[in-house]
């Protein structure tokens, strides 16, 4: 299999990475910041630098060709500015999106987040910064463009983020009651997803919990 991985630096893209290339899959790994490339070779995956907030689709369609999977795991982080909430986590997404429709790549998984529904609408949650808020709307709006898309979508919501070892075990559903959920188990449970196909279409949320993770993305539904 040939995956293509936005934010293959990312603390779930590397990863994600890591579990293709050990599985003697092709992982390509997309980053902005060419300092990033000796880590991804470390890890099995092949760099390509590309900057998905000024490249065009063109050039993105190219990296995709002859891929069977694109994942977008890419973000603007923590620390940025509102501005590019909506660059890279919504932007990013839609343009890779629109490059896997010209480069014929039917299979995208989207990692979104929990609490994406708070802002539907327009709606403001209270006790939530501003940055946040901005992130929440950009994910939302990343989902709701794929939902217009004729791609085997499939977008993964996971619970707040731990450095903890996975364990292999989770809950995955279209609603779960908020938790936290190790990056090892997200990662893991990308690359189950990305050998379903019969989770196209759905939007599921993740957190740690009791099915193994095989079991839990056989059994996901909406």
């Amino acid at each position: 299999m040939r995956i293509v991985i936005a934010g293959g630096h990312g603390q779930i893209g590397l990863r994600l990475g890591r579990l293709l290339a050990d599985r003697g899959d092709t992982a390509l790994g997309v980053v902005r910041n060419p300092d990033h490339e000796d880590d991804l070779r470390a890890a099995g995956v092949e760099p390509v630098v590309l900057d998905l907030e000024s490249a065009g689709v063109d050039e993105v369609a190219a990296v995709l060709a002859g891929a069977d999977v694109a994942v977008f795991a890419a973000g603007g982080g923590p620390s940025s500015g509102i501005a590019r909430k909506d660059t890279v986590d919504r932007a990013a997404a839609v343009l890779l999106a629109d490059a896997c429709a010209q480069a014929g790549v039917a299979r995208y998984l989207l990692v979104s987040s929990m609490g994406v529904g708070l802002v539907r609408d327009g709606a403001t949650p209270d006790g939530v910064d501003e940055g946040f808020v901005a992130y929440l709307r950009a994910k939302l709006a990343a989902e709701d463009d794929l939902r217009a898309r004729d791609l085997a979508w499939t977008a993964l919501r996971p619970g707040r983020l731990t450095d903890d070892a996975g364990t292999g075990r989770v809950r995955l559903e279209p609603t779960v009651d908020r938790g936290d959920v190790p990056r090892d188990d997200v990662a893991a449970v990308l690359l189950a997803l990305a050998d379903a196909p019969g989770t196209a279409g759905l939007v599921l949320e993740l957190v740690s919990g009791d099915q193994p993770v095989a079991d839990a993305v056989s059994t996901a539904r909406a």
